[in-house]
């Protein structure tokens, strides 16, 4: 059990981690929020240019997919919110009654435009901060032009400041193998000694790995996006690529770990140890380290792919486990297509990662 001190430790740890990992985002984000509020109010004369730096700070954010394309959609949501709100108060004046028109027009007008949620809340929000904040000076619609520059600077700043891709999607790639890496050794602690519980519990966080897929997946196509538009990245693109085509084998790969897991759980019901598929999968879980260290290291990825090819060669359930019941074999059948998918995930195309298997 663990103290309040450790919680409290690893609470700190995680904020830590959190915290170097948003660095990035936050020198982009407060370098074009200022800009933009400087050059509304320095070039333009614009008073108080407030909405040009909240378009600038909510359309960057903290969020994982920093692609143009989506800072560019929360933009126009933006815009439109302001837009809309504006021509209302030109229009019929300030108001309850004005304002309740306002935001369900904005929100109507949003979701017919875009299916994305957060699209019609970015327009509802600006167009309450237009319907009931007072007016700067200025004139009619110098607040959507102030959202207009905002918008700008963020979209320039995807390419002239951008956040690192590779790193966040290198990253974001390593926290899902170390947790193949983590089940893998759950499931090979539980098969020497024979404990189903503990195989249940390895199944349990095998099943809670979609996120990490799909994080991974949001970072590397950001990841793309961003370097097909900033020069200062697009040397990224290679390891990107090449990411990319590790994140397609061990997308499959995941789904087949929770069939190893599941497998090995059921088999473990006797309570019997089986050494021989320990052993079996711990040797996978060395190779899996070697390909983990492939996300920085690309002189590892054939070394990796090498180690996956050798016990691939090797993996027939009758040779392993001869006088096994017929329930021991079937989970070494089950890790027959986890090994092709990480095969893939080296390189391999899929007809030649499953040469390898014996017949």
């Amino acid at each position: 059990m663990t103290t309040a001190a450790e919680r409290l430790a690893a609470r700190f740890a995680a904020g830590s981690r959190r915290l170097g990992d948003s660095l990035p985002a936050i020198l982009q984000i407060t370098v074009t929020a200022v800009a933009s509020y400087a050059f509304a109010r320095f070039v333009l004369g614009h008073e108080q240019p407030l909405i040009a730096a909240i378009v600038a700070i909510t359309a960057l954010g903290f969020v994982r997919d920093a692609r143009p394309v989506r800072v560019l959609e929360t933009v126009i949501g933006m815009t439109l919110g302001i837009a809309l709100a504006e021509a209302l108060l030109l229009g019929f004046g300030e108001g309850i009654v004005q304002y309740a028109i306002a935001l369900a027009l904005t929100l109507a007008v949003a979701r017919l435009l875009s299916g994305n949620a957060a699209f019609a809340i970015a327009a509802a929000v600006q167009c309450s901060l237009v319907m009931l904040v007072p007016a700067p000076d200025g004139g009619p619609f110098v607040r959507t032009l102030d959202a207009v520059v905002g918008g700008a600077f963020a979209l320039l700043a995807t390419a002239v400041i951008p956040r690192d891709p590779r790193r966040t999607a290198m990253r974001d790639g390593r926290r899902l193998l170390d947790e193949h890496v983590a089940v893998l050794g759950e499931l090979v602690a539980s098969l020497r000694a024979g404990d189903p519980d503990a195989a249940g519990h390895a199944l349990s966080r095998a099943r809670a790995t979609q996120p990490l897929v799909e994080a991974w997946a949001a970072s590397v196509d950001s990841g793309l996006a961003i370097a097909r538009v900033s020069p200062l990245v697009r040397r990224s693109r290679f390891d990107l690529e090449r990411l990319r085509v590790m994140l397609a084998g061990l997308d499959l790969a995941t789904r087949n770990l929770r069939l190893v897991a599941r497998r090995v759980e059921w088999t473990l019901r006797d309570g019997t140890p089986r050494p021989e598929i320990a052993e079996l999968l711990g040797r996978i879980t060395v190779a899996l380290s070697v390909l983990a260290d492939s996300l920085r290291d690309v002189a590892a990825q054939p070394i990796a792919r090498e180690a996956f090819a050798e016990i691939t060669r090797h993996l027939d359930p009758e040779r392993i486990l001869p006088d096994a019941p017929v329930g021991d074999r079937n989970a070494v059948h089950a890790i027959r297509p986890y090994l092709v998918d990480v095969l893939t995930a080296t390189g391999l195309s899929v007809d030649e990662a499953r040469a390898l298997l014996p017949g």
